[in-house]
Formats: structure tokens, sequence, C-alpha cells
């Protein structure tokens, strides 16, 4: 008995412990299913935090029907804030619960935009505050931004607003410079070098670079024509495969856990545009393929799939580091146009 006792303290929590937990969940279930875009702009803002990416959190919303903005000087605030879905969407059947309030849209905040100075946000939000941006410009002189905070916003897609597209948000924000107001108002009126708009698969590719994250569609989602040309299964395939097939999948690699209590398996969970495909790696094979599971952020798993009681993994019998596919995404979905 007293081995029992010992072995429950491992892992047992007392019921008021439990209880609190469950009030929690309840709250946040609750608040999941009824106002989705105000629970996750709160998890957003609550960064970082652990578990979940903002990336994984941004996907997530998009499954339950919440529609996401870009970053946008005109209109983004320091944190993520909600705005009325104004675009006319249609989700998918069963993605907004019916008795949800007014569709609201999560719009990206500043603090995403990677290595942006607080202070320098702060600035421009403080300078909208007077009046909207008339320019580039105008925005540069009167948040006293300096190229680099420039660049940084225009590489994050934050100058959409100001300018005909991001290459040409790049170009001008190049051109920012501690210059005197009559020399400024000069440079202002040169006109712009006639740059190509960027394609789809380069915004997002942008987007992971600056935001960590895709404003857009999911990148996978680009390159899916090509995945499929090469056998690779999709997270929504595998649900309707048997137990015990052989599967080959393919995501971005948002957790890699080893629990203490596993003995030495390995959970590896991969992302595409569908959801999440969970793979179980045993230790023989996550030694075999270390560097692969270790460096990968495109991994490409082949394994057998246990499908039971809607429960499904992929047991991993080869890991592959596939993230040079990224970089030739461009390329790759132009192919599929």
């Amino acid at each position: 008995i007293y081995q029992q006792i010992l072995g429950f303290g491992e892992y047992g929590f007392p019921e008021s412990h439990a209880a609190s937990f469950a009030l929690l969940t309840y709250v946040s279930c609750w608040l999941k299913c009824h106002e989705p875009a105000a629970f996750f702009a709160a998890l957003l803002n609550s960064q970082p935090m652990g578990f979940y990416m903002p990336a994984q959190l941004l996907q997530e919303a998009r499954r339950a029907g919440v529609a996401v903005l870009p970053p946008d000087v005109q209109h983004s605030d320091w944190d993520y804030t909600l705005e009325r879905d104004t675009r006319g969407r249609s989700p998918s059947a069963g993605s907004v619960p019916s008795h949800a309030s007014v569709a609201l849209a999560i719009r990206i905040g500043l603090r995403q935009v990677r290595s942006l100075n607080e202070a320098d946000a702060r600035r421009v939000l403080a300078a909208r505050a007077a009046a909207p941006f008339a320019g580039i410009d105008d925005l540069a002189t009167r948040a006293a931004l300096n190229r680099r905070a420039m660049q940084l916003l225009a590489a994050a897609g934050a100058l959409r607003s100001l300018a005909a597209h991001r290459h040409d948000a790049n170009w001008r924000a190049l051109g920012i410079e501690s210059l005197p107001p009559l020399v400024a108002t000069a440079a202002a009126t040169e006109d712009a070098a006639p740059l190509p708009i960027p394609t789809e698969a380069q915004e997002v590719l942008a987007d992971f670079r600056q935001l960590g994250l895709s404003t857009g569609r999911h990148p996978l989602a680009l390159l899916r024509p090509w995945l499929r040309g090469r056998g690779l299964h999709s997270s929504r395939d595998i649900r309707t495969l048997r137990d015990g097939s052989r599967v080959h999948v393919g995501g971005l690699v948002t957790h890699l856990q080893q629990p203490g209590t596993a003995s030495g398996v390995t959970f590896i969970s991969l992302e595409d545009e569908h959801g999440i495909a969970n793979v179980i790696c045993w230790p023989q094979v996550f030694a075999r393929e270390y560097l692969a599971a270790q460096q990968a952020s495109l991994l490409v798993v082949s394994g057998r799939l246990q499908h039971h009681d809607n429960v499904i993994h992929v047991i991993a019998e080869r890991l592959r580091d596939r993230s040079h596919w990224l970089e030739t995404l461009p390329r790759r979905s132009r192919d599929y146009r």
C-alpha cells in the first residue's frame, strides 16, 4: 500500500488542485468556443508563455474561422487587437458557432515584428493618434524612425497601406535618412523605382523571416501539389487511411518533446495547412535520426499509421530534413500555378 501511495504521489493532484484546473479548463473552452478571436488574441498577447508559438496559435484561430489581419502602421497597436471582420468572408460550415457574437478579426500587433524596438513602435502609435500617416516619409519624420526601424517595418509588410507593395516599401525605406526637412521633402517627390509585385510565395517567405508566421496561406498549401507529386500525405489525408498503412507525411516542426516518463520516446508535432500530424519516435529511431529531428524546420517522416478509436499517430521509421524546400517555395509554387 505504501508503495502505491508513493507511485500516486509522482503524478496525483489533490482534489482542490484538480477542481481549480477543471474550472480554468471550462472557462477557457467556453471562451474558445464562443469568443475565439478574443481567446486567441489574449493568448498571443501573453507570449512568451511556453508551449504554443504565435504561428501555431494563429493557424488554430484560422481553423476556428477567425480572420487574421496583417501588421499595419495605420491600424496595428503594439499588442494584438480585435477589429470587426468586414471582409465578407464565408467560413466553412461549422467553423464558427451559430451563437457566436459579431465576427471579429485579429490584427497582428507591432510586437510581432522581429527586432523592432518597442520605443519605436510607441512613437508610431503616438504620431498616428495625432493624424493618419500621409506616406512613408511622413511616418519616418513624425515618428522619428531611423532607416533600420523603417526597414524592419517594411520587411514585415507593416507599410502595406503606405506603399504599392512590400518591394516598394523596402525600396522607399532604404532611402530614409536623417535629413533636414527641406531635403527630406525634395527626396519624397522623387519617382519610385518600378519594382515587380511580390508573388504570394515571396510574401509568405518574407512573413516567416520577419514575423515568424504567415499572414496569408500556410507555406505547405503552396507546396501541396508538388508534395503530392512526391507521394507525401497531408494531415487530412492520414485521417482516412487504415491502421497499419505506410505513410509519408511532411510539415513544419512545432513541438519536439521527450517526457521523462515516456521511457525515451520522442513526440513530434508536424503542422501543415490542414492541422497537426502527431509522430511517435522510438528511442532507437531517434538516436539514428537525431540530426534531422533537431535541425529541421520542415521535416518529412516515413512510417506506419497507428489509427485506433479516432486517435492517430505516425510511428516513425525514417526522418528527413527538408527545410531547404521552403527556400525553393517561389519556384515550386510557380510550377503549379
